[in-house]
């Protein structure tokens, strides 16, 4: 099976076609023509400065509230070692982006998932486990288009989230990099943007909306928060990337940024509802939200379809699936993650129907 002949499901990238290459060439230009000092210095901890502003202005908030990062990834890391210790409760969500699992697993940090409906987390689920005593330093909530689930979280569990939050001494961590990839239904505030007690640390990235080699994210919290963990930073890299961060300003600025999302929201949306379409045909008894952005479906099978087996099947078919076992605990052995973005209409029902043929041979 060659590379050309896989059909991908897992990776969570937009495809080269819906990338603003020329727009990407124009901004790197305009960043060593308008900051040379700027872009091939060391910079500072908390990133290249009129971007970290940009993103504040973006936000609402001062500049002293903004590091931008080498991706989402450092931004979660750095605010899970800011926070958490070994032995620290944590609450995610039920199912929850497998990195995330790992990195605080890594910490000896005692997670708990609560799990999440169609409209987000089981707040009162959540509300069951703090009476329990269970006090966490943190809960993550992935609140737009969730990876790997899909949803989003309602208006209504934000503001009960916010008030778990101050009411338990948690903070929240609004991990945010989905939320500009939206194709239908109405944009929903932010908790930090809803957020009057100081409980919010929100991450996003550009990742999505720009490309993935740019390697850009940024955290938004209290500015004590921030200016610990800028410090903290100053040790381990003297400073992120300043070309990236510099061209990554000059395409906001410049408002490609806006046509960049445009773009991959039109796209996705359109691949987003092949799939849905494919798996009604294909694998009737799937079930699964059919998201409103982003980048991710989450599959639910018949339960005597196991992952583990379907997933070596479907590799030997010529397409690539997540087992839904990699982002919990325990569980999720009769359900998969499909990553829309990266894949062409084209290819999508062809995709499917493989999947379905490896499902037809996992049971015999």
């Amino acid at each position: 099976m060659t590379a050309e002949q896989l059909i991908s499901f897992a990776r969570g990238a937009p495809s080269l076609d819906i990338i603003d290459v020329d727009g990407l060439k124009a901004a790197a230009a305009r960043a060593f023509e308008a900051d040379p000092a700027g872009v091939t210095a060391y910079g500072t901890s908390v990133g290249y400065v009129p971007l970290r502003k940009w993103i504040a202005e973006k936000h609402g908030v001062a500049p002293e509230q903004v590091i931008v990062t080498n991706g989402s990834l450092q931004a979660d890391a750095f605010l899970f070692n800011h926070l958490v210790t070994s032995g620290d409760a944590v609450v995610v969500e039920k199912p929850t982006y497998d990195r995330t699992l790992l990195n605080l697993q890594n910490l000896g940090a005692k997670v708990h998932q609560v799990t999440i409906g169609p409209d987000g987390i089981d707040v009162d689920e959540l509300r069951r486990l703090l009476e329990s005593g269970v006090r966490p330093k943190l809960a993550h909530i992935i609140p737009n288009y969730q990876n790997p689930a899909g949803v989003t979280l309602s208006l209504e569990k934000r503001r009960a989230l916010l008030d778990l939050a101050a009411e338990y001494g948690f903070t929240i961590f609004e991990d945010d990099p989905y939320v500009d990839i939206r194709f239908r239904g109405e944009a929903l505030p932010s908790m930090l943007s809803m957020d009057t007690r100081g409980v919010v640390v929100h991450a996003s990235s550009f990742t999505k909306t720009v490309c993935p080699g740019v390697r850009v994210g940024y955290l938004v919290g209290p500015a004590d928060v921030i200016g610990a963990i800028a410090k903290k930073a100053t040790n381990l890299y003297i400073s992120p990337g300043m070309v990236s961060e510099a061209i990554v300003h000059q395409f906001c600025v410049s408002g490609d940024i806006q046509r960049s999302v445009a773009t991959v929201s039109a796209a996705l949306g359109e691949r987003a509802r092949v799939l849905a379409e494919s798996l009604r045909k294909h694998i009737p008894g799937a079930t699964f939200t059919e998201p409103d952005g982003g980048y991710f479906l989450w599959v639910d099978l018949p339960s005597d379809i196991d992952v583990d087996k379907l997933f070596g099947v479907a590799t030997t078919k010529g397409v690539a699936i997540v087992k839904g076992s990699d982002f919990l605990l325990d569980g999720g052995n009769h359900s998969m993650r499909l990553a829309y973005s990266a894949v062409t209409v084209d290819q999508i029902d062809e995709g499917v129907r493989r999947i379905a043929a490896a499902i037809a041979e996992v049971r015999g």
